[in-house]
This record gives structure tokens, C-alpha cells and sequence, in this order.
């Protein structure tokens, strides 16, 4: 039975408050660019280059062409929707509510595991440095960041603006040596790029291991929609949500592909080894000095942006469900400094859960994280792009020709975006190391859509949140 009035405890569009506008034009920026750069690139390419070969290049650009043409399409259904607050709430507003539900508890689950791997993982590399238990050091790393997360959006953003800069430092320092080295001026080496064929070959596993690296490497180059979450809190938000879709994630993308061919053509990735930053690899090559701890240091900072964003996006999530009525409407609140704490404190407790019980199996919860969610981003990029095609269609010409931002030659492009994020997903079926990641999102992806169809189905959206 259909209920056209506010359920009981729902509140008016009226009672949201709203987040505050602290955010300056360069948090966005680097928010942006340090949602994309992680430990992924730094320390978990090295298995990616060890399973592919050299061919690794061609995924990484394959996959950051379809994470561009995504974030293209992200922010023309931003700026065709101004007021629309929240990543998710896009697809909400176009496609139905059924899809906002599904898609905003998806992305809060994937950025939930998200803070539970990164506590761990930060934990794990600074008992490195001190005899002090992991579990411990996660406890403390998780409630430092909680407290920056509660002090306002502004802090927030300082902190990752800093974060993301010293990445960004470290990845651009990286290719002007490693790109000096190659390209022979450096003394007593001549320019070689040798290393694309002189080990066993460029694709040494066939054509096919391409399409299997897409798979494997594409996850790493998720997170540019962080961007989207953090303009709701920004001065200029159009601004910043233009400069993701196209510069910003170019940039990273660069970054990501550059950095590779680099590594590749400085070390035999032959001698690469899974778990161990080729970064390092590539600079002891050369002969830099210090450069494990140093790259342990940026690993730790990369680890650290993740987890401090992984804690804003999971708190702006639950305060945007809540604000729909998809969630315990207590998590609208806000403190004094116009910040969800009740939202950042409960997307804290999965992180707890998850470091107590890493004291009885630290290597079998960080695999059992890893494993549960990481398809989640390709699924919500879906409906992305599903709902990018359908505003546009249903635009008339003249909202067309006035969109300051438009995805490039739709509605073809849109289309072929979608089928090769379908094809990455079809390939991770054939995977065995990412034949779990895909069911289990599929499994959850079930479960949230029988939660909705019992206890949401045919109940109306509480409000919106606007960016003003």
C-alpha cells in the first residue's frame, strides 16, 4: 500500500540541516586526486606488473579510459543537476528511488571496508617501526582521523590537501628520475627502453591476460567521485566538479601510466615481487639511497589520505540516506560545526569490529576486506552512466546546447563506456582471484534490493540536499 504522507520519525524537507560550504577550491582539488592515488599504485601495482608483464601499460590505459569517460559522465549529470547533493542521489533523482537506496547503502559499504582495510594497513606498516601491538596502533590511527573528521569539513580537507600533496610530490620526483634514467642522462647509462621486450616479450601471457589486467588494475583508479561528495561542502562546486570530470583525472590517470611504463623499463619485471613496491624496486636500480623507508613513509601517507577520506564519504553517505528516509533519521544531526558526527561515528564500528578480530587473524580479515567489496564502483559507475543517458534523452534541445559540460559523442561513447565496464566485470567471472569480489557484490547488490522492495517500495523520498 502506497503512503503519500511522511512515515512516523520521518522528518520534513524542511528539518535537514545543512552541511557547511568550508571547503576551499584546492581541498576539492586534491581530494580529488588523492581519492584516485592509494597504496594501489604505490605497492599492489607490483603484483598487477608480475601476472601481465609489460603489457600492464595497456591495461592501466584501458582501464583509466573507461574511469574518465565515467567521471565525464559523472559531471554532466552534476552540472545538469545542481542542487542534487550527493554522488549517488544522481541516479535517485533520474532512474528512481529504488536506485538511490541500492546505490547509496553500496557505496557506504564500499567505503565502510575501505576504512577497516586502511586502519589495518596503516597499523600494519608502522609496527614495522615501534614494538607496539597492530591492533593497538589501529585504534589510535582510527580515532585520530575520527577526531579530524569530527572537527569540521574544513579540517578534513586541510588534512588531505596535504595528504595528497606529499603523494603527488612523491609520484612526480619518481618520474623525473626515473625518467632521466631511461632516457639516458644520467651519467654512465644510455637511453634504453629494452625492458618492453627483452623479458620473455611484451605480452608474455597473451592478449587475453590484457583484458584479465584491465580487471585487475581498474580498481585501483576508483575514487575521482569523491569529488562530487566534497563539492556539496565547497565555495565553488561547478567549478570543481568541471575540473574532475576532465584536467584532475586525466592528470591521474597520467600519473598511473607514466609511472608504470617507467618502472617497466628501469627493472626486469621479472624480478618484481608481488607485495613489494616496484617504486622501491626502481629507485635501488638507479641507486637512490634510503628509498625503502622513504617509500614506507609515502605508502603510510597514502594509506593514511585513504582512510581520512574513507571516513568523510562513509559519514556524507549515511547523512544523504538518512535525509531520504533510507536511513535512522538520528544520523541527519549535525554539531555545532555543521558536521555529521553521529554518521562519522557509526561508519567507525565495522573498523573496530574489524581490528579486534585481526588480533586472532590479522592476514585472513585484511583478505576477507579486500575481497568483499571491490566490484562495488564499477556496479555504481553503471548506473552512472545509466542515468547520464537517460537525462540526456529526456532533455529538450535547448537544456542540451546550454549544458556546460557534455559527455562526448553520446550517446555512442556513453553506450561503449558501459559495455567495456561489462566486459571488466565479465572477465572478473573468469578470474580466480576476483571471481569472489564479483559475487559477493552481486550478492549484496540482492540483499539491498529485497530490503528495499520490503521496507522502502512505494514509500516517498524525505528530501534532498542542496547544495546551497
Amino acid at each position: 500500500m502506497t503512503d503519500t504522507s511522511l512515515q512516523s520519525g520521518e522528518i520534513s524537507p524542511d528539518e535537514v540541516p545543512r552541511l557547511s560550504t568550508s571547503l576551499k577550491p584546492r581541498h576539492v582539488a586534491m581530494i580529488s586526486i588523492g581519492g584516485i592515488i592509494g597504496a594501489g599504485l604505490f605497492v599492489n601495482s607490483s603484483a598487477a606488473i608480475a601476472s601481465i608483464g609489460p603489457a600492464i601499460v595497456v591495461c592501466y590505459i584501458i582501464a583509466g579510459i573507461l574511469i574518465f569517460l565515467s567521471m565525464r559522465m559523472l559531471g554532466e549529470l552534476a552540472v545538469a543537476n545542481p542542487h542534487t547533493g550527493f554522488f549517488t542521489d544522481y541516479a535517485r533523482k533520474v532512474l528512481g528511488h529504488g536506485y538511490g537506496f541500492v546505490g547509496g547503502w553500496l557505496y557506504w559499504y564500499f567505503w565502510m571496508v575501505v576504512v577497516a582495510v586502511e586502519t589495518l594497513a596503516g597499523a600494519s606498516i608502522v609496527a614495522q617501526w615501534i614494538a607496539v601491538p597492530a591492533w593497538l596502533i589501529g585504534l589510535v590511527l582510527l580515532m585520530s582521523l575520527t577526531a579530524v573528521n569530527l572537527m569540521s569539513a574544513r579540517s578534513y580537507g586541510e588534512f588531505e590537501f596535504w595528504f595528497s600533496s606529499i603523494k603527488v610530490a612523491a609520484i612526480i620526483a619518481f618520474i623525473l628520475v626515473t625518467g632521466s634514467y631511461v632516457l639516458g642522462l644520467m651519467p654512465g647509462h644510455a637511453m634504453d627502453f629494452s625492458g618492453f621486450t627483452a623479458y620473455r616479450g611484451f605480452a608474455p601471457y597473451g592478449p587475453v591476460s590484457v583484458l584479465a589486467g584491465v580487471a585487475t588494475v581498474i580498481f585501483s583508479l576508483t575514487g575521482a567521485e569523491i569529488t562530487t561528495v566534497a563539492a556539496a561542502e565547497s565555495e565553488q562546486p561547478a567549478r570543481a566538479i568541471a575540473s574532475m570530470s576532465t584536467t584532475l583525472t586525466l592528470r591521474v590517470v597520467l600519473f598511473y601510466v607514466l609511472s608504470v611504463f617507467l618502472i617497466i623499463a628501469t627493472v626486469n619485471w621479472t624480478t618484481i615481487q608481488p607485495g613489494h613496491s616496484p617504486f622501491v624496486a626502481a629507485l635501488a636500480k638507479i641507486g637512490i639511497p634510503g628509498v625503502a623507508l622513504g617509500m614506507n613513509i609515502i605508502v603510510l601517507t597514502a594509506v593514511l589520505s585513504c582512510l581520512n577520506s574513507g571516513l568523510y564519504v562513509t559519514s556524507r553517505a549515511l547523512f544523504a540516506l538518512a535525509a531520504q528516509g533510507d536511513a535512522p533519521q538520528a544520523l541527519v544531526v549535525l554539531n555545532k560545526r555543521k558536521v555529521p558526527s553521529r554518521a562519522i561515528l557509526a561508519g567507525t564500528v565495522f573498523a573496530y569490529g574489524a581490528i579486534f578480530a585481526s588480533i586472532q587473524s590479522p592476514t585472513g580479515v585484511f583478505v576477507f576486506l579486500n575481497n568483499s567489496s571491490g566490484t562495488a564502483m564499477l556496479f555504481l559507475y553503471l548506473m552512472i552512466a545509466a542515468a547520464q543517458i537517460r537525462n540526456r534523452n529526456r532533455m529538450s534541445p535547448e537544456a542540451r546546447a546550454s549544458l556546460p559540460l557534455k559527455m562526448w559523442l553520446f550517446p555512442g561513447l556513453s553506450y561503449l563506456t558501459q559495455l567495456g565496464i561489462l566486459g571488466v566485470l565479465g572477465a572478473m567471472a573468469f578470474i580466480p582471484d576476483l571471481k569472489s569480489q564479483l559475487y559477493s557484490t552481486l550478492g549484496l547488490i540482492a540483499a539491498l534490493v529485497a530490503v528495499y522492495a520490503v521496507f522502502r517500495r512505494g514509500r516517498p523520498m524525505v528530501a534532498g540536499i542542496s547544495r546551497a
